[in-house]
């Protein structure tokens, strides 16, 4: 049996007709008019129209100056990490070639994409960890051009320490531009700007949306909403620390959905109050508040198989584990985007500094899909060698199947190579 404490309110709708319009029509002013339509909406928008989008060398070490020493050491133990998980997941993708049977070779390789678009928010957040989140894999994944961009803020050029991370994590070229006509420009390209095969990076409704209207014209990662939360707990579970985690994610928007899922209706009470005293001095209460009162839910189960049961409907993007036995619901839980196990593990190290990537899917999409990784940025293709005797052996399928599908031109293609005359290597009848 399930009770509802607290439910949430009907999610919104993600796009709107309003915002479907204006990402149409900035994407279709960009593709005919370049950089102009950039400079009109950059102006609109961001109230920026620098002599050029690029930014130079000079403001890049200006940047570094202005950045203070000591985050510049921990952007650099986030990208250490970040890169050393890359790389891991690398290593886990084999290159193969094998004889399948006499005569038929066949191979996968991984082949890096050749050039990516990162988005880096930086509206009421500017979010350094993207950058190295966006940067940092792609360039371990082997691409041999990254194109990072991200906003001004108050029309005043770049947050200082969020170029300095894309530039130390290795981007190969950096833009000032914000919003859809940021990736407007990435996917058709400006200026000395070369389009790219593919755009990653979280951003607002917008964002998505121009991400979901040009897939196609350019790869994409995912199409992410609103992030979220689910902390599984049981009694051991701390509901101060809970409560916490809960509303540490609730601060990215006031959409942000986040979900308590316990067998203690003891826990589920006090979390409650855990968060309203929170909120009395939480320093962004302006935004979790209404997040967790709109969009907030709190749900008691009868057992842990019941608990597991929600979370899997649910599909949450981060799904932590606070109970006595983590272990148990690793092995059973089939739905999120990445999972923290313990008391110790929280969302704000996967987002900022651990080393798994934070882009994840979100609105129930982990249900078919997981987040951001080094394969991502990798063409697993597939190549064939055959020999005389491999045609033999597979001719005769690829035939007979073909002419049940009524393709006969694909059954002719495969009939000549058993044909002698054509190929000297195939036997003639009766001999070997």
């Amino acid at each position: 049996m399930v009770e509802r404490l607290k439910t949430p309110k009907p999610k919104p709708r993600a796009v709107t007709d309003e915002i479907r319009a204006t990402v149409s029509e900035i994407l279709r002013a960009v593709e005919q008019e370049r950089e102009a339509a950039v400079r009109r909406y950059s102006e609109r928008f961001d109230k920026w129209t620098p002599s050029s989008f690029r930014v130079s060398q000079n403001e890049i070490q200006q940047a570094e100056a202005l950045t203070d020493d000591g985050l510049k050491g921990h952007i650099r133990f986030a990208q250490e990490q970040v890169r050393n998980f890359a790389s891991l997941q690398r290593d886990s993708l084999k290159d193969f070639e094998r004889e399948t049977m006499p005569g038929v070779v066949l191979g996968q390789k991984s082949i890096p994409v050749r050039s990516v678009g990162a988005y880096s928010p930086g509206g009421a957040y500017p979010l350094i960890a993207s950058a190295i989140m966006t940067i940092v894999t792609p360039k371990a994944a082997g691409v041999p051009r990254v194109t990072a961009c991200a906003p001004p803020r108050k029309g005043r050029g770049m947050h200082p320490p969020q170029l300095f991370a894309m530039a130390s994590s290795g981007a190969d070229e950096i833009f000032c531009i914000g919003g859809v006509q940021a990736l407007a420009a990435l996917a058709f390209g400006i200026e000395d700007l070369e389009p790219v095969d593919m755009l990653v990076g979280a951003g607002n409704a917008y964002v998505a949306e121009a991400k979901r209207q040009l897939f196609g014209q350019t790869g994409i990662d995912l199409l992410a909403g609103p992030t979220e939360i689910m902390i599984i707990a049981d009694d051991s579970a701390d509901p101060e620390v809970v409560a916490a985690d809960l509303l540490g994610q609730a601060e990215h928007g006031p959409t942000s959905p986040a979900a308590l899922v316990t067998t203690s209706r003891e826990l589920a009470e006090a979390t409650a109050r855990e968060v309203d005293r929170w909120l009395e001095t939480w320093p962004t209460a302006d935004i979790a508040g209404p997040a967790w009162r709109d969009y907030g839910s709190i749900t008691v189960c009868d057992s842990d198989d019941e608990m597991v049961r929600e979370a899997d409907a649910f599909a949450p993007e981060h799904l932590e584990v606070q109970t006595r036995d983590p272990d148990w619901f690793l092995e059973r839980l089939s739905n999120y985007g990445t999972l923290f196990l313990g008391r110790h593990a929280t969302v704000v190290y996967s987002d900022k500094s651990i080393g798994t990537n934070h882009v994840l899917p979100t609105a129930g999409a982990a249900r078919y899909t997981g987040g951001l990784w080094v394969g991502k940025f990798l063409k697993t293709v597939t190549y064939q060698r055959v020999a005389a005797e491999g045609s033999r052996r597979v001719a005769p399928a690829a035939d007979a199947i073909s002419e049940a599908e009524h393709m006969q031109g694909h059954a002719i293609t495969a009939r000549l190579r058993l044909d002698p005359r054509r190929f000297d290597d195939v036997p003639r009848e009766g001999q070997e």
